[in-house]
């Protein structure tokens, strides 16, 4: 599901080149000649490439093409500034003066051109720092606004591992969202091992995350077990549908069930420590080995083929011990 997917977004996106088999004599006619395998191939430019995530500058028209590599956190972005700084020097024409050349139907916001919202009229010449939606929209709109089922997704004997995600080695996941802002939340592999949780006790807003430090709880039947804050920051949302309904995070861990949005002052850099695609895969892979470990020393051997692990391992193993299934998974 994911491999046709992932081939289904290349289609759109473009790869950027073409390219066919050709004759060993065969001329060029503007493409790049190469053999592979014994085969020719003429390889060349592909002028209906597009770019998977244009910016801002690039949809302006200010430039021909620029991929967003920042997830539109424009404030902070290295391209943003050196290019604005070109503009003041009269040396480029700034996005902001590209779009004031449009006919006025035309001039959308920023927003829209990035793609993060439907139609929308800039009503503000562009002056974005006084706009009243554009600081509604950073601040509350975009916080709010959660993916509900990852893209991406693939299962790791019973447990769901998404794909774009990062995770620390407490089973708490990390992804960088429109804006440059960080959604935290708790893994597939931890809801299931420690099951519905009757609630969680999170931090208010405004507080500031230390990495590897306990910076929440949850509780369950009157056990609590502490987790660790996979990355630091300041936390701007706090989900509260979580603490009205902590079951959420055992049907969407990677959606519904957040806990955090959290901002730091560079978003790639917070992410580095944490274990990515096959980094993240062979980690669980290993816990998932050492959970039934744990598993078999208190309900004997597991079927010889594997199998997978279903919902609510704590629950329906008695003889689990909470406080040591929290010290070697959640590390506390």
């Amino acid at each position: 599901m994911a491999t046709s997917e992932k081939e289904s977004r290349r289609d759109r996106i473009g790869y950027g080149s073409t390219y066919r088999k050709g004759a060993a004599d065969e001329p060029a006619r503007g493409a790049v000649k190469t053999v592979l395998g014994g085969q020719a191939w003429l390889v060349e430019p592909d002028r209906k490439a597009k770019a998977a995530h244009p910016c801002v500058w690039m949809q302006a028209g200010a430039v021909k093409f620029k991929n967003c590599t920042h997830f539109f956190d424009c404030p902070t972005c290295s391209y943003d500034h050196a290019m604005g700084a070109k503009a003041k020097a009269g040396k480029q024409l700034s996005w902001q003066a590209s779009m004031r050349l449009r006919p006025e139907m035309d001039r959308v916001c920023r927003h829209t051109l990035t793609g993060r919202i439907a139609q929308r009229a800039c009503a503000y010449n562009y002056e974005c720092a006084a706009c009243d939606f554009d600081q509604f929209f950073e601040d509350v709109w975009s916080a709010r606004s959660v993916e509900r089922t990852p893209a991406e997704l693939q299962r790791i004997r019973g447990f769901d591992l998404p794909l774009g995600h990062a995770f620390h080695d407490g089973h708490t996941w990390a992804r960088i969202e429109s804006g440059g802002m960080i959604r935290i939340g708790m893994d597939d592999f931890a809801q299931k091992l420690f099951g519905a949780a009757d609630g969680y006790e999170l931090p208010l807003m405004g507080k500031e995350l230390n990495p590897g430090r306990p910076s929440w709880g949850l509780t369950r039947g009157g056990r609590a077990a502490q987790v660790l804050a996979p990355l630091g920051g300041v936390i701007l949302e706090v989900n509260q549908g979580v603490r009205e309904a902590p079951a959420l995070v055992n049907r969407e861990p990677y959606g519904g069930g957040w806990l955090f949005l959290v901002r730091t002052p560079d978003a790639k850099e917070a992410l580095k420590p944490l274990m990515k695609d096959q980094a993240s895969e062979a980690w669980l892979r290993a816990e998932v080995e050492q959970l039934e470990h744990v598993i078999e020393a208190v309900a004997g051997p597991l079927a010889a083929d594997g199998g997978t692990l279903a919902g609510d391992i704590f629950g329906n193993l008695p003889g689990l011990d909470w406080e040591q299934l929290a010290h070697r998974f959640l590390k506390t």
